[in-house]
């Protein structure tokens, strides 16, 4: 027996599992919550399966519509693939990348990659969301985006993988503090110091807490933030020290901080690409990729 299937009814149903609960997916996607709940209980009836525990607070995803959200959003991010596709044989490239990227990548690189990316093709809207790497990652395996960009993460298994730019470190201390005379410095020595870092979560905060473990010695981390503004402000107050891309500091004007290159080998970090398959993306992601690819590849050259 053919099963049949029609896209709104996967979009209503991605809606809920996203938003968690009808009335909050009826207003996202203007559609009555009875219509919407209808659209759902066919769904399930065509499928034979439950997809939502139904409770007071709203639905709670099973994991049969885990697995359908997987094949949900490629199935309708191809459907829009194969519409733009079409339509650029009649009006010039079009297309929709969706791209996930660690924070490291955005503050140091993406910008002026991105803005003359769009220069050269204005047909091409790209999505970007920060992750951290391990998310980033993620989202590119679960097809929630199409490029991903990041650092360090043990979920890369099924995907292509491409170099991007390097990433080196730095501490960033007050003038006044004890290390701001130094010409370089080895990580061990500041675990002397209180540390301001990221979020927990972060490829930076991994990091630096397993070479610490290393070394048998704790990181003092006193203060956690999710932004190198937040950061940089931290470290302005004395709060402590704070280790950053050194790249990422020129946005912040930094004549009252003093900015020391670590030595350790590993300050020198590999920021990469990823994609599910070269091969089967899109017209537009292709290209974005390959830009990307290169942009990196010119700096290093």
């Amino acid at each position: 027996m053919t099963t049949r299937l029609d896209l709104y009814s996967l979009q209503v149903f991605l809606a809920v599992l996203e938003e968690g609960s009808i009335a909050s997916a009826s207003a996202r996607e203007h559609i009555a919550p009875s219509a919407l709940s209808k659209r759902l209980a066919d769904l399930e009836r065509t499928l034979d399966v439950t997809l939502f525990q139904r409770h007071a607070r709203g639905v709670e995803p099973t994991s049969a519509a885990r697995a359908l959200a997987r094949r949900a959003r490629a199935l309708l991010h191809q459907t829009q693939d194969l519409a733009a596709e079409i339509r650029e044989y009649s009006v010039g490239l079009r297309g929709r990348v969706r791209v996930a990227a660690n924070l490291s990548s955005i503050a140091q690189f993406l910008p002026t990659e991105l803005r003359r990316f769009m220069d050269q093709h204005p047909n091409v809207q790209i999505d970007l969301e920060e992750s951290v790497s391990a998310g980033v990652t993620r989202a590119v395996l679960d097809n929630a985006a199409d490029i991903g960009v990041y650092t360090q993460s043990d979920d890369e298994q099924g995907l292509d993988l491409f170099p991007y730019h390097r990433d080196v470190m730095s501490v960033v201390v007050p003038r006044g503090h004890a290390l701001a005379g130094r010409d370089q410095v080895d990580f061990a020595e500041t675990l002397d110091y209180d540390h301001v870092g990221m979020h927990r979560g972060s490829a930076a905060n991994y990091l630096f807490t397993r070479e610490a473990a290393g070394m048998n010695r704790s990181l003092r981390l006193r203060f956690q933030v999710t932004s190198y503004d937040a950061l940089v402000a931290m470290v302005r107050a004395g709060l402590g020290l704070g280790i950053l891309p050194t790249k990422a500091l020129s946005m912040h004007v930094v004549e009252d901080l003093a900015i020391i290159p670590l030595t350790d080998a590993w300050a020198q970090r590999q920021l990469k690409l990823c994609v599910r398959s070269k091969e089967t993306l899109s017209g537009a992601s292709k290209l974005l990729l390959d830009h990307l690819i290169r942009m990196a590849a010119a700096q290093t050259a």
